[in-house]
């Protein structure tokens, strides 16, 4: 086993912890009044608090068999599915940026992103208490980080904020009910905040396409036509993440278009 990949299992595991409290955040955040810090980790059922060797993540949820140890209530897939996807997504992140101020912002990015996702699955609201920050923050970034400049980062909030701004209000003209709420909006200036205005066609192209598959079949499912909503911002998010680490890929791909459509 090489350096480069012993440097990964404590990327690996510093992930995994993060997705942990991440669960807390998740579940505790659209709460009001709620603090994600206090009281300590416990069972959403019989209360109970957990040990530690409850609290491990990934392992714990296999060694329980996915059930609470104290009043046998299943425990939510949610909970490992975190604790992997952030585990992985620090081992990604170290593998690509190094350990670097990049490294680190990113982090922060995605941990957001994640968190994201999953509190608006479930209660399709996209917490201003993330993107409002997370607009800042990304900025802060472009001041610091030699992956992004801060003209494309100042680009991307107000190409971001402004483009899917603009599409609400057209769609709003057109159906005369909000198609999109303000969260997306944010979501989508504090993303070409962390990655610049470059990204944000294919970000904008990549959900949308994903959103309208996957917005037909709950129509189909559902049967509620025009009247079915689902959330936007997982899309926007897990298009945002496609491009922080496969970037090049997409750049090289869009090159063969241009080459092959229109060719010299």
């Amino acid at each position: 086993m090489d350096i480069n990949t012993l440097s990964l299992i404590p990327a690996l595991l510093f992930g995994g912890i993060i997705g942990s409290f991440l669960n807390v955040v998740i579940l505790r955040l659209p709460q009001e009044d709620a603090s994600i810090v206090f009281p300590a980790s416990h069972c959403p059922e019989c209360k109970t608090d957990l040990q530690w060797y409850e609290n491990i993540p990934v392992l714990s949820y296999l060694v329980l068999r996915g059930k609470c140890h104290h009043c046998k209530t299943s425990i939510s897939l949610q909970y490992p599915v975190v604790e992997l996807s952030m585990a992985l997504l620090s081992a990604a992140l170290v593998h690509k940026f190094g350990l670097s101020i990049s490294c680190a912002g990113y982090f922060i990015f995605t941990a957001a992103l994640l968190v994201i996702i999953w509190i608006d699955l479930y209660h399709q609201i996209i917490p201003d208490v993330i993107s409002l920050p997370g607009i800042i923050l990304g900025f802060l970034f472009s001041l610091v980080s030699p992956a992004l400049h801060w003209q494309s980062s100042l680009l991307g909030i107000l190409a971001g904020g402004g483009a899917l701004y603009a599409v609400a209000q057209l769609y709003y003209l057109w159906r005369k009910v909000d198609g999109m709420g303000g969260g997306d909006i944010k979501l989508l200036a504090m993303i070409g905040a962390f990655l610049g205005w470059q990204a944000l066609p294919f970000v904008i192209l990549a959900s949308s396409l994903s959103g309208t598959f996957i917005g037909l079949l709950a129509m189909l499912k559902q049967k509620k036509g025009g009247q079915t909503r689902i959330p936007f911002g997982p899309f926007l998010s897990l298009a945002a993440l496609s491009y922080l680490f496969f970037q090049e890929q997409i750049w090289e791909l869009y090159q063969l278009y241009l080459h092959y459509s229109f060719p010299s």
